[in-house]
């Protein structure tokens, strides 16, 4: 089942704009290495739920996986042979907007190459490059 919100204050959303990097959820916070988008992009629910599903058969139930984005913000498509114009049209689905520099995923719990290749099998389902990046520990 993909993800979305259980209720939303108004259900038809304006586009907006994507400029800029991510200001938060960029750096690595409740695992040890984490996935990075580089670029700005909506990834949508089944993708997420397509790289979790990726990580954790691989995985095999050892580590954990969290996932820090979800998919809030809903965007509309007319029917296929529909003229223009009679309003905006019915929610299609629902996005995550990414920012570059915004952490995707994080894994936890198993060692470096495990993680890397897990995380390697996610950003082969992202629509945006990803990179690998590791928890900076502070003392």
């Amino acid at each position: 089942m993909a993800l979305m919100p259980k209720r939303v204050k108004y259900r038809k959303q304006m586009r907006g704009k994507m400029k800029g990097n991510a200001s938060r959820g960029n750096f690595v916070a409740f695992g040890e290495y984490g996935l990075q988008a580089l670029e700005s992009h909506w990834i949508t629910g089944r993708q997420i739920e397509a790289g979790r599903i990726a990580a954790t058969h691989y995985l095999r139930r050892e580590g954990k996986v969290h996932i820090r984005i979800f998919p809030n913000h809903s965007y509309t498509k007319k029917p296929l042979e529909t003229r223009m114009g009679k309003g905006k049209a019915e929610v299609e689905g629902w996005v995550a907007r990414v920012k570059p520099g915004a952490i995707l995923y994080e894994i936890g719990g198993v060692d470096m190459e495990v993680a890397r290749i897990a995380l390697c099998r996610i950003a082969h389902k992202m629509p945006v490059k990803c990179r690998f990046v590791t928890r900076r520990h502070t003392l």
